[in-house]
């Protein structure tokens, strides 16, 4: 549950700090006083969408901070796999909006990457607010309500069904590409072919187009190089009368280095120096020469590397370089081969997709069974719940639909009909449901499905609109009733549900220093019975406050 949430510059709440328990918790406030942005706050912190618009005006950064206990065990034992372990069995989240589109999330005061903070806060909690109507009008969620019915097992039983339905598309799509017809696989087996040939006859090697290029860049040179050979050559080896080669002077100077070393023995070292660097220089001299024996301009090599690289040049449709060319001659090899034996893999495909098949449609079988069972299941109890909300003539039906093709959620698709009067058909809810009835209907689904669901904190905004009169006292009870195992969260405009609230918040607007602030506070029993006399509303304040007084007793008396 939640246990503690903070709020730093978020919208109008600068920041507020707030503490919860277990059971129901009422937040109310003049219409625009900040509950909606509290609900914001709190899908932001769980990973939600958040942009700089959420960010306090003026400050440039906005800060979530969250508190769990009682974490459930499919969180705690992700959390625990994934390094994270619990803090005497509490979770910490964090959550940071910067002006400059910079998100920072943490968990347990790591950060980690957004899609990850969020794959920890799925089942945390369970936000349920006006959108969640419109939801409940998208017939592909009702299937998805139905399996959450069904717990674990039927989570468990939904993921193996899933695997086989992607292996058998997988093998079909396979099955499919092979299916060609015989000009086409003709047509496409002269095309791979002349591919090859194209690669083939220029047959590119690996490393060749850098060769060329430097093999190219050294004869365009060639001048230019023997020139300067001959050059190095003769300032090593060669004398002139006007000036002595490298050689000659190096040999003077070890003939004088051995002159030093028979005058003066410290200089005996000189005499290596000078017969490492004279035979070193010849050495050189040797190289240079061989090099340019061996240097050769062969007439038309030019043209040739030119024309080579032209070829290879054409070959870049298959690749950007030699490598990726070769990979795709292999490709192509292996793609001609799957065509010369596309008789027997048609056969193995064939035979893997029955089987793929056998498996799936026993998996998807149970699935439907399983499903038909919580469809009664479902139908019986919403229609007691219904009744119980002031809809006793209403009718609801879980439709199913078969499907041709495997798919991933099972061998149906499902639908919610449902009609509030009697003698009227059962209809889709998109085009016979009011809002007060949804409203109802949405309360309704979440009373059953408390008790499977694995999250333990619930948070209404609103559920109680279009409700009125005697209904609306079924309706407080009700989230009385999950709030018994649950935490329950309930943002609403009715004194009636916030008089059953264990604990109420008071959510105000005020405006200081010409700044406006969304304040949250609990409310001791005076001040939630001022709030419920704002809420009632009608007649004089004496009247109004005695009201208020009786309403909260009289709530208190049936708990």
């Amino acid at each position: 549950m939640l246990a503690e949430f903070k709020v730093i510059n978020f919208g109008l709440m600068e920041e507020v700090t707030l503490t919860f328990s277990k059971g129901l918790i009422a937040f109310t406030g003049e219409t625009g006083a900040g509950k909606s942005m509290l609900i914001d706050a709190l899908g932001v912190l769980l990973g939600g969408r958040a942009n700089a618009d959420f960010i306090r005006h003026g400050v440039d950064q906005a800060r979530l901070e969250g508190i769990f206990t009682d974490i459930p065990p499919s969180v705690s034992t992700c959390l625990e796999n994934e390094g994270f372990a619990l803090e005497e069995g509490q979770l910490f989240l964090y959550r940071e909006l910067n002006s400059s589109g910079r998100n920072v999330c943490r968990i347990q005061g790591r950060t980690v990457p957004l899609s990850t903070y969020r794959g920890f806060c799925i089942d945390l909690v369970d936000i349920h607010g006006q959108m969640e109507h419109l939801s409940l009008f998208k017939a592909e969620n009702h299937r998805d309500l139905l399996d959450s019915l069904g717990g674990l097992a039927q989570r468990e039983l939904l993921k193996q069904v899933s695997l086989a339905a992607r292996t058998c598309r997988s093998l079909i799509q396979q099955e499919r590409r092979l299916n060609l017809s015989v000009a086409e696989r003709k047509q496409k087996e002269e095309f791979l072919r002349f591919q090859i040939d194209e690669i083939d006859q220029v047959n590119p090697i690996c490393g060749e187009t850098e060769s060329l290029e430097q093999e190219k860049q050294r004869l365009l040179n060639a001048e230019r190089i023997m020139n300067l050979l001959v050059g190095v050559y003769e300032d090593l080896y060669n004398s002139s009368a006007n000036r002595l080669s490298t050689l000659d002077l190096l040999g003077s100077i070890l003939k004088s280095c051995h002159e030093l070393a028979r005058l003066d023995s410290e200089c005996i070292d000189f005499v290596g120096l000078a017969e490492s660097l004279y035979y070193a220089t010849e050495d050189f001299a040797e190289q240079i020469r061989f090099y340019q024996e061996k240097f050769e301009f062969e007439p038309g090599r030019l043209e040739q590397i030119e024309e080579r690289q032209s070829q290879l040049y054409r070959l870049r449709k298959y690749g950007t370089d030699m490598e990726d060319i070769l990979t795709a001659r292999e490709q192509l090899y292996q793609e001609l081969e799957e065509i010369d034996n596309l008789e027997q893999q048609t056969q193995t495909l064939t035979k893997e997709i029955g089987e793929a098949k056998q498996e799936y449609l026993k998996l998807a079988k149970v699935l439907s069974q399983n499903r038909q069972k919580l469809a009664g299941r479902l139908e019986k109890e919403l229609l007691g719940e219904l009744a119980e909300l002031g809809l006793e003539q209403s009718q609801v039906k879980v439709r199913r639909q078969e499907l041709a093709e495997p798919a991933e959620y099972g061998a149906e698709e499902i639908e919610f009909y449902f009609s509030a009067n009697l003698g009227e058909p059962p209809k889709p809810l998109a085009k016979v449901a009011s809002g007060g009835e949804m409203s109802r209907l949405m309360l309704a689904l979440k009373t059953i499905l408390a008790q499977v669901e694995k999250v333990d904190t619930f948070i209404f905004d609103e559920v109680d609109s279009g409700v009125g009169g005697r209904i609306i006292r079924k309706v407080a009870e009700k989230l009385v009733g999950i709030s018994r195992d649950k935490q329950v969260l309930c943002i609403t405009h009715n004194a009636l549900v916030a008089a059953h609230a264990a604990e109420h918040f008071g959510i105000s607007k005020e405006i200081d220093n010409q700044r406006t602030y969304t304040r949250v506070q609990s409310l001791n029993k005076e001040e939630r019975i001022e709030e419920l006399a704002r809420m009632l509303g009608g007649g004089t304040k004496e009247i109004i406050m005695e009201h208020a007084k009786e309403l909260l007793s009289s709530v208190k008396k049936v708990e």
